[in-house]
């Protein structure tokens, strides 16, 4: 009994051992996940998911992992950790593309100063809140744990196991990344500022026709209107496009086509 507890023992170190590395890659990127790696959701159901997600992507990056035991060294740890975040960091740009959207758009509107509880714990405007509740929503209804899995078992082949990234290549991808979010968040937030330019040149216009008129007791209620009724009507195909980017994103993470 021993003998076979043992040999069963050898034969399942070294497929243990890869799994075991595959979920460090993974539990890195999940604390940061949209969606799955909110604050808002419990540790213990992180874990669950990391785990998870771990018995799916395993078998797809079989490929890109050693087909031989092994024991994993010290910086193992380090480069699969840094690797799962530095993917998590990709992934909740998204999210702070409708964050930073939102408060474009509030500011602009001059509805910065409306604050609500939200999908996540940042601080924000009632607006960003709005577009990140809805953007999830709707990410998670168009397969967000199957694009998310296909693009974690992706990058085994662009970031191969136990190998640390070039810290050149590694920086250009974070900072055309981040300069990529950015513009597509003002973007999403153009109509707002557009708007509000219309707005400011028009008052400007109206207080110097007629100075005695109080102009800011007409135009506060008029771009407060103005910006929730801009919302209602773009808010749909915002999210649209957003999503449109974001899943163009999971499928090439590295590549430049969101």
């Amino acid at each position: 009994m021993t003998g076979a507890m043992l040999e069963l023992t050898q034969m399942l170190r070294g497929p243990l051992v890869l799994a075991f590395a595959v979920f460090l890659r993974i539990g890195a990127a999940m604390a940061l996940m949209p969606g799955f790696g909110d604050q808002t959701v419990p540790m213990r159901v992180k874990l669950v998911l990391a785990l998870a997600f771990t018995a799916i992507v395993w078998p797809m990056a079989a490929g890109a992992l050693p087909d031989v035991p092994l024991v994993l060294k010290p910086q193992y740890f380090l480069t699969e950790a840094v690797i799962g975040l530095a993917l998590g960091i990709f992934f909740r740009l998204f999210v702070m593309i409708l964050q930073l959207a939102g408060m474009m758009a509030a500011q602009a509107t001059s509805l910065s100063q409306i604050f609500g509880g939200g999908a996540t714990p940042d601080p924000m405007p009632a607006f960003g809140n709005l577009l990140v509740i809805g953007g999830l929503a709707l990410a998670m209804t168009s397969g967000l744990h199957v694009k998310l899995a296909l693009a974690l078992a992706q990058s085994y082949t662009v970031l191969p196991f136990g190998l640390f990234p070039s810290p050149s290549e590694f920086t250009e991808w974070g900072v055309s990344g981040i300069g990529r979010a950015f513009g597509m968040a003002f973007s999403l937030a153009a109509p707002f500022v557009i708007a509000s330019v219309i707005y400011n040149v028009a008052i400007g216009a109206i207080n110097k026709a007629m100075p005695q008129l109080m102009v800011a007791f007409i135009g506060a209620p008029a771009i407060t209107f103005g910006g929730l009724l801009l919302l209602a009507t773009t808010a749909p195909l915002l999210l649209y496009l957003w999503l449109e980017r974001f899943n163009a994103g999971l499928a090439n993470p590295f590549g430049g086509n969101w």
